[in-house]
């Protein structure tokens, strides 16, 4: 169980941070710029969750989602070092992948099939979970350049849940749209003269 009676420790004013292992990391460190974007995603889903509280089953979608994204910072914060811990560290298990896909699934079915990319934007909602999506992106790409370091090790679990996420805000922001019918198309070369 997390307590948190104190805000602030003093301890990151030599610019670094303690990973969950009680390592500690400089604050520009990979592995910290990782989960610190996840965070904004989560920060992100919330501010989009604003927008879709007339959407009961998307907001229940949503808020299962940020709270696995406290997971996955959980598992990025505690680097599998082999070490006994003491504990069991937590991780994004397939299961969470596997309901993303689902959930992906279920609001596809009933959107408009797209007939060419989508720009961000045509509601609130959208735009809002278009912004979380992006920003889920840099975060995947983040978590999939710490994996290349020979030195870190990331789960596979955690690459594929980022990468389900941003497909999963993608169609739910068409879903946002009115079923993808408020879409906003890109039409190529639009203003070239």
């Amino acid at each position: 169980m997390v307590k948190l009676n104190k805000i602030y420790t003093r301890t990151g004013d030599d610019g670094t941070t303690g990973l969950a292992s009680g390592a500690r990391r400089k604050k520009f460190d990979l592995r910290v710029a990782a989960y610190g974007t996840v965070d904004e995603t989560n920060a992100a889903i919330g501010m989009a969750r604003l927008d879709c509280a007339a959407d009961p089953a998307l907001d229940a979608m949503l808020c299962r989602i940020q709270n696995d994204l406290f997971d996955l910072g959980a598992d990025l914060a505690t680097p599998d070092t082999g070490e006994d811990l003491g504990y069991e560290p937590l991780r994004i298990l397939a299961v969470q992948v596997e309901r993303l896909e689902q959930e992906i699934d279920s609001l596809n079915a009933a959107l408009e099939p797209l007939k060419s990319f989508v720009l961000p934007g045509g509601s609130r909602a959208s735009a809002a979970l278009h912004l979380a999506r992006t920003i889920c992106r840099r975060a995947e790409r983040l978590c999939v350049e710490l994996a290349e370091d020979a030195g870190e090790r990331v789960s596979p679990e955690t690459v594929r849940y980022l990468n389900r996420l941003s497909d999963f805000l993608f169609v739910a922001a068409r879903h946002a749209n009115d079923g993808g019918r408020a879409d906003i198309l890109w039409v190529p070369g639009k203003n070239r003269g």
